[in-house]
């Protein structure tokens, strides 16, 4: 499926080194006002080539309105569709993979499902399909923030070096809601990276993000849990291991004693003292932060000789000259913060439509 959402639903096309990618945003409510500049910001925030330790690909990723706006920038209640045109493909880099596949990526799936692939950037395999997801996320974000909700991912983690507990001020005082902030162990995560790379190799790492202002109620019970309906949208990410809300893991060696989330006096400021729970009961949001961590694994195409099998099962070392992300989690925090707009938004306008 190329669709996320049911409500609030992004469908989206394109090949990594194919002219264009691109996207439906459909659901979104008519008469929002859209900032174009404030969607390109965002968008700019996952752009390669911007930093040395990423990606060099250069793609200018400014987005072409196909449908859905008025001209004074007023969504119509209609499809808003888009594209972007890719500019900086260099599809030679990739020649060698026409008939090999790549240890640990997504070529051998791909060739297995279909019986045919396209090598060339991975295809639509690439995390270069990500900026559709952002661009549907910029767009649904401007509705979102009118209704006082507000949302923040943070790289917490490269290799060994990061936050051992980067939610406990939220779980211990839900009113405080900043991530912490510590030179050593951010200046600690881009050596991190910086090794991977003058390695020839690549590191894995954590993202972590907050959802605040999202009113209690926002979910369904069963197969619809507002949990559930975000880890289906970070387990889609490319090259995401792990999903964990709330204590996520830790809940496991713990005491029920110790991870009660007691109840505020007339729920005042808010329903809980403290929020062990990450915001959500039964799949329901309780209208106490939402958080959660989202897990990457080092990028697997690095630049070395790698063995790789063709069709037959034949294996030689091939280096692929393609650019890539020392660590793929550096451009994921907006990518995350995106999904987690459509994913609040399909869910939003699911309960209005019961209601």
């Amino acid at each position: 499926m190329n669709t996320l959402g049911n409500n609030l639903r992004l469908s989206t096309f394109g090949e990594s080194h194919g002219p264009a990618m691109g996207g439906i945003l459909d659901g979104m409510p008519a008469g929002v006002c859209i900032n174009m500049e404030e969607v390109q910001t965002m968008i700019d925030r996952r752009r390669t080539g911007l930093n040395p330790l990423t990606s060099q690909r250069k793609e200018t990723d400014v987005p072409e309105i196909l449908s859905g706006l008025s001209p004074d920038g007023l969504t119509l209640g209609t499809p808003i569709g888009f594209i972007f045109r890719n500019s900086d493909a260099r599809s030679k880099d990739y020649g060698d993979l026409a008939t090999r596949f790549r240890p640990n990526h997504a070529d051998y799936a791909y060739q297995m499902k279909y019986g045919i692939r396209d090598h060339r950037g991975g295809g639509r395999a690439s995390a270069r399909e990500t900026v559709n997801w952002v661009m549907g996320g910029a767009l649904a974000s401007q509705w979102l923030k009118a209704l006082g909700i507000s949302i923040e991912a943070r790289l917490t983690q490269v290799g060994n070096v990061g936050y051992s507990d980067v939610f406990r001020s939220m779980r211990m005082n839900p009113e405080v809601s900043e991530f912490p902030f510590d030179e050593e162990i951010e200046e600690g995560m881009k050596k991190e990276v910086e090794s991977a790379r003058a390695d020839c190799d690549s590191v894995g790492g954590r993202v972590s993000c907050v959802i605040k202002g999202l009113s209690a109620g926002v979910g369904q019970p069963m197969f619809a849990k507002l949990q559930a309906k975000l880890a289906e949208a970070m387990l889609s990410l490319n090259a995401v291991k792990g999903f964990e809300y709330g204590e996520g893991m830790k809940s496991a060696s713990a005491r029920g004693t110790e991870m009660l989330d007691l109840f505020n006096s007339s729920f005042d400021p808010m329903p809980f003292a403290t929020n062990h729970g990450g915001g959500v009961l039964g799949g329901i949001s309780t209208g106490m932060p939402v958080y959660f961590n989202v897990w990457f694994k080092p990028t697997p195409t690095i630049p070395r000789p790698l063995p790789m099998a063709d069709a037959k099962g034949d294996i030689k070392e091939v280096r692929v000259e393609g650019r890539h992300d020392p660590c793929v989690a550096m451009r994921a925090p907006v990518i995350v913060e995106a999904l987690s707009w459509l994913v609040a938004g399909d869910l939003i306008l699911r309960d209005m439509a019961y209601k």
